[in-house]
């Protein structure tokens, strides 16, 4: 390639790539190129979206690409032609995509989507980067590799040319080529990291990018640092192009992006020196960074310290250490890489500034962040256990160590003295070696504060004893040696502390002493040594504390100028102190002033404002960080209890400067704050002022907790402090402190702490509570309310703990705040307990405690307030408190003794009346009803039956007469009873008799009770009240059967017509509890009693017959099944049924409307089915059998004339339980009756219900019997009801009798499906020898009912079944004068038996069924005439026994073939009986299958018959029955018989039916077509020339017929042809050939009559249409004949007739058909190129002058030529195939364009076009010369030239 060539190249365009064009090969990745050319954009399109769903379904972000690059937009974008701003737009989420798919690059739906960018966008052109960047992780798989393949890179001044190897080589990039090239192509390291940089931050967004950036991140790691281990050099251009993406990494929060930049900063660590500016500034950042992802803090020490052992720099500076010391467990950690890895170098940066830092702490020197734990630990164990050693000698210089040690001394020694001693005492006493010894004396001899030990010679003792000493000559000994000791002191004391220890005891005697002479001495002294030394300039800590000691003695407290406090305030602000502290800066000159200008009396208040003021200034200008400590120190003054008026003066005077530091300082540190915050919390209820303050000092607090809350570790004992000041200054009287109070919650919000639920919700409501300063009390009140109807535990127990925590404060913090949390919190409620009111050992007062409750509950309307009440009345109490609270007023007193017990009952029985409710107020029993609902859910009640008189009593009030105002007390009552229900079940749980020591039965009013249900018309009331009774029932039967019938009454009456859960369970319990009191009354002594309970029980069941039809429907079921569940089903089942259909007959039918009765049956006999079986079969069938019984007890007809008071019921009646009153119905209710109950008896034994019941029970097993005992009573039910039916025979109402019986033989099939098999049969064969026909009649038809059944039977079972046979014989031979018609029914049903039992039996035991079909011959014996039916079921029978007894049935054949055909002869019978026919048809067949080689001498007139019958069968329809069966009947003819036996039949059957075709001709050839069809090869061969003979002669039949109407004559000529085509399909090529040569020459005989061309031409027509493409082997000689033919027939050519006859025409149209067709199926089905030249040229011309063939007249002319010749011309066209051939066919029919009939010129037309439809494009070497043509065509028809059309 030129260089021209290949500047050009790398200028050109994406969208000039060649391969756009190609429509050969197209880039893509799952297909191959050429097969991709085959897919179309719709395809590739589909597989992108179903793609991109996939990728849906895994992860959503995907769904913003979905309008940019999978829309319908998209599918038609074409980016080559679009602006260079949509292009940029498409890169640029083509890029955004790539990014989201490559950690899903390896999965399907990822490739699909690529699949579809490269068809559509062609990114393999366009994005190149992007697609690299996307697949570059997984270099080492193929899918890259194909990728790679798609790419245009075989310029070698491409980027990506270095992948060409890949591409030609179709081998995975290796990874050691991979490593190579990105560290010797920096852009391409480039590359890397900023793919990383890119998808980090497009990942950003997402919460799991960590998952989707895990593969990329390995990658990126594992090729940098493999690059970097590689690299011989690594070049500064190499780290300088590293570097951005380090500080990157280690900014980022991804743990796999930091690990990475760890590793690759390990890496070149070890690889090349770094400058120190570099190493400081990549130390800093990692360490700064360590604590953003805890996970990787020892990963990031770990670099550190590679880095620092590695690079070894100077320093890092001061500015990293803070954040090292923030490090979480950074000791332990340090500790745990120690025991593998030298840590020294993270050491050696470290020990120097810790010591700085701990030396910076002790002078008061801002620390930014120290964490005291960690210096604290690493001093003590590092200064004390490492000093010893020699190894830290050599880390620092031996001077600056001895500077170190002596701070740290003295700092150790000031805040662990004791801890200090301790570890001095225990190292001393493990250091053995001496030079180590001389080293520790050395170390404790570091500090002059020793000096504090020393005896002073004058005093015998100590310098500090002697400061102390009560007596003023040695402290002032003491003095001048402390003085003396400063003098000559050589140490220096810029950083000691034990400076000021030893000052500090002289500065404190001037509070200790009053000698005011003395004291002014000690202030003298100590000035005059604090300024000569000048040591405050020095030492800022030393000075603090010099000014926090002597401030007191500044401050003026005296006007008197000659006072010693006054002098020595002079004094000390002319010391020379003022000018060495910046607090005390001015006031020399501000006190001067004062004096000088202030009046007498007023120079305290002036000096002491002027102070606060300067003081405050002071602090303020100063640098807060450095006033930090002073501030400290002058809080502790505050802290101070205040005795003298000077301590005082001092605490107002510094207050009210701290005050005014808070108030005007911007940022507050929080150390400050939180001191000055805590001050004023102990002192604000003395100081009402600082309240301002602390409003001011609010917004320090809220910055500092808003800066710092995250990093400082505030104690939960602080946060409850500030709390505690808080939470309630939300109700102060000023809203500016409400607003600060707020403020300060929302910054503690922010802040984890046990009161968090309390802060954000007061927050929330930060309006409400700035404006109303009660709003707090309130919403308190509502939050803790959720905590008793919280049902969420979570939920629950926050709430729980954050009282219980605010509990905790009441109780920790000061009374004063307290008190104010209490006012709070004084709406939120807490219960009285059990233990509280268990521990009141006084009745009188829990009797007054009671009172006082229910009072409140009386008189309190706040729903809150009742609830609680609820809550308390858990508590346990005893009955006589309850029953004294519910006595009117003046009742309430107890009685004492037993006479005055006694008394009142007796009262209460004769005042019960006398009392009512008028006596007593509303409130009373408003009391009274308030009382009743807390006893509702009472558990714990002692001796509740004391309860029992008074609620009986109250109850009896109630049901009295109310005035108007008193309003109703239903609700009252309902209490009344539920109260007393309750104390039955506490006193009776399992429902039994209570011991009369407990309770009497006398205090049960019963009747009360059931003159509450009658009196009140609330369903409620009723519920409670049936509730009490049912368990009353059950404690006091006695006293509830009295009243039985009336509660039941009432039942039925109303509680059953509601419709509702509880209603319905009231019902439940009402009859589960009353009704066995009554069953267990009878004893079964005495059948008086016995007759008595029934009736009851009968009555009970008719309430609720009688409820029924108005109970919901759903509560229908349930309520009976529970009242005769609970009655005992075994006793009372029936008789519910029986009352069930009298209310059907008596009430039912006459409501229900004209029309409905049917419907309205059908669902109660499904209801009264579902009843039924509820209960367990044996249940059942006893209550069958009771009604059985009960009915046949019932009398016949009413007696209607008799007399009731002279009618005499018989002793059966008598003794009868009388459910169906005959005397209160009339005869027809009585007879519906009848037949309602046996109708539902038969449905119920059919029912599915019954079924699967017994079935569920264990089959009819279980019945043991009961099924017998059925069975007998059925019979003798069916025996009574037919001794009715002769009764009645002559009355009018023998229809019903025998609709009766009907009903009653139904039931008695029902009943037979029931019994065991051997049972079943034994009854059959009784009843079959019944005298009655009807019972051997419906015995027969439960047999066959029986036998029906698909049942594989046992042996013994099928002899029983063989022993009816001579039975059945017997009644099929039997003949008698009486009831002819229904003896024949008997026999026909006999048949029918017969035929089931030799269908089922007879294979295996065919002897038996010898005399049966011995029997049935005789029977359709001509002779004997017998009826149809009976006829008809013989023929059956002959049918199934000789189908089963096969050649046991051959000595028959004799005498049933004649006897068959003859009754087949009679067609007038047949037809008349459609059954008749079938019958015999049936016969016919059977015998025909079974023995087709025995009747043979039958077989002509079997075919005849069969022949004729088509006539017959046809009429009846092709769906009929008699046409499937004869159809079927010719179909075994043809089939089962062998061609030696059929075919001289067929050529006999002929010969008869040749005289009368007509009809007949059609089924004697299907016969022949089916057995041909059937035949074998071998059968074929040997019997063709006996067929050919046959059809030879059968052909001749149009010939014969000549005369005839054609259509008819066609018809029947074709069923001869269907025949013989049938037969030539199974012939092969040479023994077909001789037969149609043989055919031919048939038809072309000369002496042969032409009508066989028609014959012929329509078989040629027929067998090319069958053999399609092989009947061109024989169709060659039929060309010259048709062509001569199609000459002979055109009417153009010729005048002479073709056939001599009268219809000439009509054959000479229907002979050019049958040419034309087989002429088109000729061209149509020709594949050997059978139209050869020759024979194109021979029927070109006939076949087109066959347009101007005008025979038939215009109608046929037409006809032919649009179905017939135009088809065969465009075959003919096609068949050709040679386009020489084709012009002169074209032009032959153009030429009939010129025609002078307008028909043929049309016809001539429509060839063309059929033509030009055939050929398609190959018409275009035709059009030529046929456009003039048709021009002229047009021009002929428009009656003018063309031309001027144009």
């Amino acid at each position: 390639m030129t260089s021209l060539a290949q500047q050009l190249q790398r200028l050109a365009l994406p969208q000039t790539d060649p391969s756009l064009l190609s429509r050969d090969a197209v880039a893509s990745l799952l297909f191959d190129p050429k097969e991709a050319a085959t897919i179309d954009r719709d395809t590739a399109f589909a597989i992108g979206c179903t793609g991109l769903e996939e990728l849906l379904g895994i992860d959503p972000s995907f769904e913003q690409f979905e309008a940019p690059l999978f829309s319908q937009l998209a599918k038609t974008l074409e980016r080559s032609v679009q602006t260079k701003k949509v292009n940029k737009q498409l890169d640029e989420n083509i890029s955004l995509f790539l990014i989201h798919l490559s950690p899903y690059f390896l999965l399907k739906p990822a490739q699909k989507c690529l699949e579809w960018l490269i068809r559509r966008f062609h990114i393999h052109l366009y994005n190149q980067d992007s697609l690299i960047a996307c697949v570059l992780p997984y270099h080492e798989t193929r899918i890259f590799v194909r990728v790679i393949q798609l790419l245009k890179i075989n310029n070698s001044k491409h980027k990506w040319f270095w992948l060409l190897p890949v591409k030609q080589s179709g081998v995975p990039l290796a990874k050691g080529t991979l490593i190579t090239h990105c560290y010797k192509d920096l852009g391409f390291m480039d590359f890397i990291c900023n793919l990383v940089t890119k998808s980090v931050k497009v990942f950003a967004e997402y919460p799991s990018s960590s998952a989707q950036l895990r593969v990329l991140l390995a990658f990126y790691a594992s090729t940098i640092v493999s690059a970097l281990v590689t690299a011989e050099d690594l070049s500064d251009n190499t780290i300088a192009k590293l570097f951005p993406y380090i500080q990157k990494g280690l900014k980022s929060s991804l743990p796999d992006y930091r690990a990475a930049t760890y590793m690759i900063i390990c890496q070149i660590s070890v690889k090349v020196t770094m400058e120190d500016t570099f190493v400081n500034s990549l130390a800093s950042q990692i360490i700064k960074t360590l604590t953003k992802i805890p996970s990787l803090i020892k990963d990031g020490l770990g670099c550190l310290i590679v880095l620092l052992q590695r690079q070894k720099p100077e320093s890092l500076g001061k500015k990293p250490f803070p954040h090292l010391c923030n490090v979480p467990d950074l000791v332990t950690i340090l500790h745990g890489i120690s025991e593998t890895y030298d840590v020294s170098p993270l050491l050696r940066y470290m020990l120097p500034h810790l010591v700085v830092s701990i030396i910076h702490h002790v002078t008061g020197e801002e620390t930014e962040g120290m964490d005291a734990v960690i210096f604290d630990m690493l001093l003590i164990y590092i200064f004390v256990a490492q000093y010893t050693f020699q190894g830290w000698l050599e880390v620092f210089q031996y001077s600056f160590l001895m500077y170190i040690l002596l701070c740290l001394y003295h700092f150790i020694n000031y805040k662990y003295p004791k801890t200090l001693d301790v570890v001095l005492e225990e190292h001393l006493k493990e250091i053995t070696d001496l030079k180590k010894q001389e080293h520790f004396h050395q170390f404790i001899s570091l500090s002059t504060s020793g000096g504090k030990y020393q005896f002073l010679a004058d005093s015998d003792t100590s310098l500090m004893l002697s400061l102390n000493h009560p007596l003023a000559p040695v402290r002032l000994l003491a003095i001048n040696h402390l003085k003396n000791i400063m003098k000559t002191s050589k140490v220096c004391v810029k950083h000691n502390d034990g400076f000021f220890a030893e000052l500090q005891p002289l500065m404190c005697l001037s509070t200790k002493y009053a000698y005011i002479s003395f004291r002014y001495r000690v202030l003298e002294i100590a000035a005059d040594i604090v300024i000569k030394e000048e040591v405050l300039r020095e030492n800022d800590q030393l000075s603090n504390q010099v000014v926090v000691h002597l401030l007191p003695f500044m401050v003026i407290t005296n006007d008197d100028m000659e006072s010693a406090e006054m002098k020595i305030a002079i004094y000390l602000s002319k010391s020379g102190i003022c000018s060495l502290h910046p607090l005390l800066r001015g006031w020399k000159e501000v006190l001067e002033t004062i004096i000088k200008n202030t009046k007498s009396g007023k120079l305290t208040g002036v000096a002491n404002q002027k102070m606060i003021q300067l003081l405050a200034d002071n602090i303020n200008s100063e640098d807060p960080s450095s006033m930090l400590q002073l501030v400290e120190d002058l809080i502790s003054i505050g802290e101070k209890e205040s005795y003298n008026l000077k301590q005082k003066v001092t605490f107002h005077v510094v207050m009210s400067v701290l005050v005014s530091c808070c108030s005007s300082l911007k940022g507050t540190h929080f150390p400050f704050a939180i001191r000055v915050f805590s001050l004023l919390q102990k002192k604000i209820k003395k100081l009402e002022s600082v309240i301002t303050a602390v409003v001011r000092s609010t917004k320090s607090l809220e910055s500092w907790m808003l800066s710092k809350a995250t990093n400082w570790p505030i104690s939960h004992i602080l946060l409850r402090d500030i709390f505690e000041l808080f939470i309630f200054l939300p109700t102060y009287p000023i809203k500016e402190v409400r607003r600060a109070a707020i403020q300060c919650l929302q910054t503690l919000s922010k802040i984890v702490s046990p009161f968090q639920l309390v802060i954000d919700h007061l927050v929330s409501k930060a309006e409400e509570i700035t404006s109303d300063a009660t709003y707090v009390v309130q919403d308190l009140a509502t939050l803790f309310e959720d905590l008793q109807r919280e049902k969420k535990l979570k939920s629950f127990q926050k709430l729980s703990e954050t009282l219980k925590n605010l509990l905790n404060c009441v109780y920790s913090c000061p009374s004063y705040i307290a008190k104010d949390l209490m006012k709070v919190l004084q709406e939120v409620n807490s219960e009285i307990t059990k233990p509280f009111f268990a521990a009141i050992s006084d009745e009188k007062v829990q009797q007054k405690f009671l009172q006082m409750l229910f009072d409140l509950l009386v008189n309190c309307k706040n729903s809150h307030c009742a609830q609680t009440v609820s809550s308390i009345f858990k508590i346990s109490v005893n009955a006589e408190q309850i029953r004294i609270e519910l006595e009117p007023p003046d009742k309430a007193k107890s009685l004492g003794t037993i006479q005055q017990t006694r008394r009142q009952k007796m009262q209460q029985k004769k005042s019960q009346d006398l009392e009512s409710v008028q006596e007593v107020g509303g409130s009373y029993w408003q009391r009274v009803t308030l009382i009743l609902e807390l006893l509702q859910h009472k558990k714990k009640l002692k001796s509740p039956q004391i309860l029992m008189p008074t609620l009986f009593n109250l109850l009896s009030r109630c049901l009295e007469p109310l005035p108007p105002e008193q309003g109703n007390m239903e609700y009252t009552k309902q209490l009344i009873l539920g109260c007393l229900l309750n104390i039955c079940q506490k006193l009776s749980p399992d429902g039994g008799r209570i011991p009369k020591d407990v309770v009497d039965e006398e205090k049960f009013n019963v009747e009360l009770i059931v003159q509450c249900i009658r009196l009140s018309e609330m369903p409620q009331t009723h519920h409670h009240a049936l509730l009490l009774l049912g368990t009353i029932a059950g404690i006091f039967p006695d006293k509830v059967l009295h009243n039985i019938m009336s509660i039941f009454t009432f039942m039925g009456a109303n509680v059953m017509r509601l419709d509702d859960a509880y209603s319905f369970q009231v019902i439940n319990k009402t009859v589960k509890m009353v009704i066995p009191a009554l069953i267990q009354s009878d004893s079964g002594d005495s059948r008086e009693v016995t007759r008595n309970i029934e009736e009851i029980v009968v009555k009970i069941i008719n309430v609720f017959v009688d409820a029924l039809p108005h109970v919901p429907e759903h509560r229908r079921l349930p309520i009976l099944v529970q009242l005769i569940d609970t009655l005992g089903a075994e006793k009372f089942l029936w008789v519910l049924l029986v009352l069930l259909f009298e209310q059907y007959v008596t009430k039912t039918v006459l409501v229900a409307a004209y029309g409905e009765k049917d419907a309205i049956l059908e669902a109660d006999t499904e209801f009264w089915i579902s009843v039924c079986c509820e209960f367990s079969v044996q249940h059942q069938i006893q209550s069958l059998m009771n009604i059985l019984q009960y009915l046949i007890k019932l009398p016949e007809e009413k007696e209607e004339t008799i007399p009731k008071a002279v009618s005499n019921k018989s002793e059966s009646q008598e003794e009868m339980l009388q459910i169906f009153n005959v005397d209160t119905h009339t005869s027809k209710q009585l007879r519906h009756f009848k037949f309602l109950s046996v109708s539902f008896m038969s449905q119920l034994l059919a029912s599915n219900s019954f079924l699967k019941k017994v079935l569920e029970s264990g089959g009819p097993q279980i019945l043991k019997g009961l099924e017998e005992r059925l069975l007998e009573t059925v019979l003798g039910y069916i025996n009574t009801i037919a001794q009715s039916v002769e009764k009645n025979a002559d009355k009018l109402t023998v229809k019903f009798w025998r609709a009766l019986l009907s009903k009653a033989y139904d039931m008695l099939d029902k009943v037979n499906a029931l019994l065991p098999i051997e049972t079943f049969i034994s009854v059959i064969r009784g009843l079959v020898g019944n005298p009655l026909p009807s019972v051997r009649r419906k015995a027969l038809d439960l047999l066959n009912n029986k036998l029906q059944q698909n049942t594989s039977w046992k042996k013994k079972i099928i002899h029983r079944f063989l022993k009816l046979v001579p039975d059945l014989v017997a009644i099929v031979q039997r003949k008698k004068k009486e009831g002819e018609e229904e003896q024949a029914i008997n026999r026909q049903t006999a048949l029918y038996t017969l035929k089931l039992l030799c269908k089922n039996f007879g294979a295996e035991n065919p002897e038996p069924f010898v005399p049966v079909l011995d029997t049935a011959v005789k029977l359709i014996a001509p002779e004997r005439k017998e009826e149809k039916n009976v006829l008809g079921s013989a023929l059956l029978c002959i049918a199934e026994v000789a189908s089963t007894l096969e050649a046991l049935a051959i000595p028959q054949l004799p005498s049933l073939m004649p006897s068959l055909l003859t009754t087949m002869k009679n067609t007038g019978d047949l037809v008349s009986s459609e059954v008749y026919l079938l019958s015999a048809l049936a016969a016919l067949q059977k015998v025909v299958e079974t023995l087709p080689h025995f009747i043979s001498p039958y077989l002509e007139g079997v075919l005849s018959q069969v022949i004729h019958l088509e006539k017959i069968t046809s009429e009846m329809g092709p769906a009929s029955q008699a046409n499937i069966r004869l159809t079927s009947l010719k179909k075994t003819l043809a089939t089962t018989l062998v061609p030696r036996v059929l075919l001289p039949a067929i050529n006999k059957t002929y010969k008869q039916i040749k005289k009368n075709w007509k009809n007949h001709m059609g089924p004697f050839m299907s016969i022949l077509q089916e057995h041909i069809g059937v035949m074998k090869k071998e059968e074929l061969t040997s019997h063709q020339a006996q067929l050919t003979t046959f059809f030879l002669e059968a052909l001749d039949f149009r010939a014969q017929h000549s005369e005839n109407d054609l259509e008819e004559t066609g018809k029947t000529e074709s069923c001869i042809i269907d025949c013989l085509v049938a037969m030539v399909v199974k012939l092969s090529e040479v023994t077909f050939r001789p037969l149609f040569f043989k055919l031919f020459d048939w038809a072309k005989t000369e002496d042969a009559p032409k009508d066989r061309l028609l014959t012929f031409y329509n078989l040629a027509d027929r067998i090319a249409e069958k053999l399609k493409g092989l009947f061109t082997l024989f169709a060659g000689h039929l060309v010259k004949p048709f062509a001569d033919t199609l000459n002979q027939l055109n009417i153009s050519k010729t005048d002479e007739a073709f056939f001599d006859s009268e219809n000439d025409p009509e054959k000479c149209c229907l002979l050019l058909q049958f040419i034309l067709n087989c002429l088109y199926k000729i061209f149509l089905f020709d594949t050997q190129h059978f139209v050869s030249k020759e024979r194109a040229e021979a029927l070109m011309m006939p076949l087109v002058d066959q347009l101007e063939n005008r025979l038939g007249g215009e109608e046929k002319f037409q006809e032919r030529v649009t179905k017939h010749l135009i088809p065969c011309i465009a075959q003919f066209s096609v068949a050709m195939a040679d386009d020489s051939l084709w012009k002169p066919l074209n032009y032959q029919i153009l030429l009939k364009m010129r025609d002078s009939s307008p028909k043929v010129r049309f016809a001539a037309l429509i060839t063309v076009l059929a033509l030009a439809e055939k050929l398609k494009e190959n018409y275009i070497v035709l059009l030529p010369e046929s456009i003039p043509f048709l021009a002229e065509l047009m021009e002929a028809i428009l009656g003018e030239p063309l031309q001027s059309y144009f």
